[in-house]
């Protein structure tokens, strides 16, 4: 039995005027949440040049809503930060000015990027996924104690994301309840923003200076006339059917600049030394979606075609009729690639 005194406590503290009410309306409505929204986008620079790919950051932020600013560091980061700047919809560019972030050591540019997202607050980092952002923010979500999402394509809300899996057979919609959601972008889902009549401020960012034992030593780049692989409009790959680098050398590199494209390869053709490991594309390589994707001697493996099924036309030439790439292709040719391909580059001239 309880006493008096006992009933009278309890009753006093299970009163539903005691009850926290007034919580209800912020969990509930939408734009409470949309304020508290707070969004970074980490965008990339090389040799004082903002790369214009990484705004595919601020793309999906402007998707996500709620307040957007954008992180820059480097040597003489200023004129990188103000280009950044001009992007509509961003409210401030974060820049540390510091040579030793130049190359985007994950050593010490991880713990500088944490520094940051700590006193900004922010509920949601954004990367692109390449090679810079791949390197950088699974050790950010790590010293945060939160999990990456990674390679997303598809926005739901400020949770919710969309992700493909298994090479791009399957597609995943995962939720994170983590207060700080770490994401890495697939850039042929967000197309970059533009820099235009932003006027964002730009604020000196906290610069840790953290000591690393990493060292960088130095790079060995290809280096090619023709577009960029990663953002160019056509792309023509060569695969293993091409037998040789001669053979791959001789009949890509006119095609391709025949039609102002960049020039592309499947793995079994980088593996085979056909190609510098810089052209490869799918899985384990880069991911295009240009609007011309001319697969020649391509068997279409899954990995592959990871690589290249959002292209918006996909071309190909194969002597067999049941390579799995005819599949996926809107145009194909079955033949010997080494008559048709010349055939179709002087075609293409005239």
């Amino acid at each position: 039995m309880l006493s008096t005194t006992t009933r009278r406590a309890f009753s006093a503290l299970t009163r539903p005027s005691l009850q926290p009410a007034t919580l209800s309306p912020l969990r509930s409505t939408p734009a409470a949440l949309h304020r508290l929204l707070s969004v970074l986008a980490v965008l990339e620079q090389r040799d004082g040049k903002l790369n214009t790919g990484s705004l595919s950051a601020i793309t999906a932020a402007q998707k996500l809503g709620g307040t957007i600013h954008a992180f820059l560091a480097g040597s003489s980061i200023k004129p990188v930060a103000e280009q950044a700047a001009k992007v509509p919809g961003v409210e401030k560019i974060i820049a540390v000015d510091n040579a030793a972030y130049d190359k985007g050591l994950p050593e010490n540019y991880a713990p500088l990027l944490v520094e940051n997202i700590k006193k900004g607050g922010y509920t949601h980092v954004i990367a692109g996924h390449t090679a810079f952002g791949k390197n950088l923010l699974p050790r950010v979500a790590a010293l945060l104690d939160v999990q990456q999402i990674s390679d997303i394509t598809a926005i739901e809300n400020d949770k919710t994301f969309v992700r493909p899996i298994y090479a791009g057979n399957a597609i995943a919609t995962v939720e994170s309840s983590d207060e700080v959601r770490i994401i890495t972008i697939r850039g042929t889902a967000f197309p970059a923003a533009e820099p235009a009549d932003g006027t964002a401020a730009v604020e000196e960012g906290v610069d840790p200076k953290v000591e690393s034992a990493t060292e960088w030593v130095g790079e060995d780049l290809a280096k090619s006339d023709r577009p960029d692989l990663a953002t160019a409009p056509k792309v023509v790959s060569g695969g293993r059917g091409l037998k040789s680098k001669e053979e791959f050398d001789r009949i890509m590199l006119p095609l391709a600049d025949t039609l102002g494209a960049a020039v592309g390869a499947s793995r079994a053709a980088v593996d085979s030394g056909y190609a510098d490991n810089s052209l490869q594309v799918g899985q384990t390589g880069k991911v295009v979606a240009p609007q011309l994707y001319l697969a020649v001697g391509i068997s279409g493996a899954i990995q592959h075609l990871a690589g290249m099924k959002d292209s918006k036309v996909i071309a190909a030439i194969n002597k067999d009729g049941d390579a799995p790439i005819f599949q996926v292709a809107d145009v194909g040719l079955v033949g010997d690639l080494f008559e048709k391909v010349p055939e179709l580059t002087e075609k293409l001239r005239a």
